[in-house]
């Protein structure tokens, strides 16, 4: 995707179904000449079922320029996981996002009623941004992972033992369990969400395109 660039995703999971949804590749989001790239995702959980939305990294080249929205509309029974990450240039190919526009915003339901609401804006330069110890630290590849449903609390102190030693935490309130993720680049994050991941979906594995 590049500026001016629009896609809608949609998802409706009837009652009961168990759903896992994820990409072919990592998404890339190359320098915008004018405009900016829109990549927005839709989802419904009906009663029961249990949906995991778990898109590969997307990746923000130099003067890339992308608002990402994702809303979500869960049944009082539904169960939810889903998992965003960014990485801020190809660090393997000495490449880095100095400059650029990255919007994020999440809005999530149950039965109605706003659970979780997020909004995250780097723009200008992202790499000074980036390196201030209040945001990444000089991290370039970050994800935040959402759990919502009945095992939130109990997964909270297992999930803690997998991040622990990384530049990482998660916390719990209500149903919701949420994890914070940075890292060196984009191999490194990965080893610490896909562990995060298979404890949330009580050990069953990845998709296979998360393995290679």
């Amino acid at each position: 995707m590049t500026g001016g660039d629009r896609l809608d995703w949609s998802l409706a999971a009837g009652p009961g179904t168990d759903v896992i949804v994820t990409t072919q590749a990592n998404e890339k989001i190359y320098k915008a000449a004018a405009d900016t790239a829109l990549l927005s995702s839709r989802l419904e959980v009906g009663e029961g079922a249990k949906v995991a939305w778990l898109p590969q990294e997307s990746i923000l080249f130099n003067r890339a320029s992308l608002t990402r929205e994702l809303s979500v509309d869960l049944a009082p029974s539904a169960e939810f996981m889903a998992v965003e990450a960014i990485i801020l240039g190809r660090t393997a190919m000495g490449e880095r996002a100095e400059t650029g526009l990255f919007r994020d915003r999440w809005r999530i339901r149950r039965g109605g009623k706003l659970i979780h609401a997020e909004d995250v804006r780097l723009e200008g330069e992202i790499a000074r941004l980036s390196a201030e110890p209040a945001v990444l630290s000089g991290k370039v590849a970050f994800a935040t992972v959402i759990y919502s449903g009945p095992s939130a609390e109990l997964f909270l102190a297992r999930v803690r033992s997998v991040l622990d030693g990384h530049h990482a935490g998660a916390s719990h309130w209500q149903d919701k369990l949420i994890v914070r993720v940075a890292a060196t680049d984009g191999f490194s994050l990965r080893k610490i969400l896909v562990p995060v991941i298979s404890l949330l979906r009580n050990g069953a594995p990845l998709p296979k395109v998360w393995n290679t």
